[in-house]
């Protein structure tokens, strides 16, 4: 599902002595069980998410939302991408060892084993996929196995194999306000959800190469193909990052004609819109670390600006 990070390091260790300090390192200050297994969900990851799935399903139910349904949608769909992410951390483990910033992780260290995350992440989606088709509905389930399926089975071990990466993986990462608008009004107005994907799929392209161009260093150390990893001057990177945050810029204009927002969202997501570029274009004239920091910045004040925006205009104007 969809992921952020706000850190950035560089791994400036062999993969080998990355290894074995990760396996040293829970023996002096070992975490509990509990906060282990929670590691495994990738929390932050989740509430993001959830983030967009909540207001996916009050945009969708405009006026007729009903609490029960949104606890269910939230409670489901909060199952099915722990269990995503228990099943990222099984798969990448060996890559996180070689990672300075994941080698401390519960299966690089060996405080959890492939097992554990395997049940967890099994029964965790299992039971959040069967919670939503008994409690929610049809649509929002299949949204939300499509979701699952894409991250973990696609877009995972595309990591390692391609730079395209990113813009597969920004597919699951844009269905979760989908699975709370298909919660809300089932397979009707599909022209909401598409524009709700829209925009969190262009988002996450600027976002993520951002990061990974923070992080390439240790991304290249870990195996993954990441743009940037592939791109030592930076320029495709630039590239790509402005043309998708420029990308941006129509969906204020075009969001509305979904039935989605009115001119309160098309001023502000406009406003946001040009100020997200414009870091994206500061960082093609300077192509540092500090500019790529500044982009991340910008992508996590746009999202919950543009949502922000969409709500005002769903709940107050009209």
């Amino acid at each position: 599902m969809m992921k952020a990070t706000l850190t950035g390091e560089t791994d400036t260790l062999t993969p080998l002595t990355s290894a074995s300090s990760a396996m040293a390192a829970p023996h002096a200050h070992a975490p509990s069980r509990f906060a282990d297994y929670l590691e495994l969900t990738k929390p932050r990851i989740a509430v993001m998410a959830l983030f967009t799935v909540g207001a996916g399903y009050l945009l969708g139910a405009v006026g007729n939302a009903e609490w029960r349904v949104l606890f269910n949608t939230l409670l489901g769909a909060g199952m099915v991408a722990a269990g995503g992410s228990a099943l990222n951390h099984l798969f990448e483990r060996r890559i996180d060892a070689r990672m300075r910033r994941t080698r401390k992780r519960p299966l690089p260290t060996g405080r959890v084993t492939p097992e554990e995350a395997a049940a967890v992440g099994a029964g965790l989606a299992g039971a959040g996929l069967a919670y939503l088709s008994a409690t929610v509905s049809l649509p929002a389930t299949i949204a939300a196995a499509l979701t699952f399926i894409a991250y973990v089975f696609i877009y995972t071990p595309m990591k390692t194999k391609t730079a395209w990466n990113t813009a597969v993986g920004a597919v699951p990462g844009a269905l979760p306000p989908v699975i709370g608008w298909y919660a809300a009004q089932g397979w009707s107005n599909w022209e909401g959800a598409a524009a709700l994907f829209a925009i969190l799929f262009l988002w996450q392209i600027p976002h993520f190469l951002a990061i990974a161009w923070m992080f390439r260093v240790d991304y290249a150390s870990g195996g993954l193909k990441m743009l940037p990893g592939c791109d030592p001057t930076g320029k495709r990177t630039a590239f790509v990052m402005v043309a998708t945050a420029a990308a941006l810029l129509p969906l204020g204009f075009l969001v509305p004609l979904a039935g989605l927002g009115g001119w309160i969202f098309g001023i502000g997501a406009t406003v946001f819109g040009l100020m997200f570029l414009r870091r994206a274009v500061d960082f093609a004239r300077d192509r540092t670390d500090r500019k790529a920091r500044k982009v991340l910045h910008s992508s996590l004040f746009y999202l919950p600006g543009v949502f922000a925006l969409l709500m005002i205009d769903a709940l107050l104007v009209k």
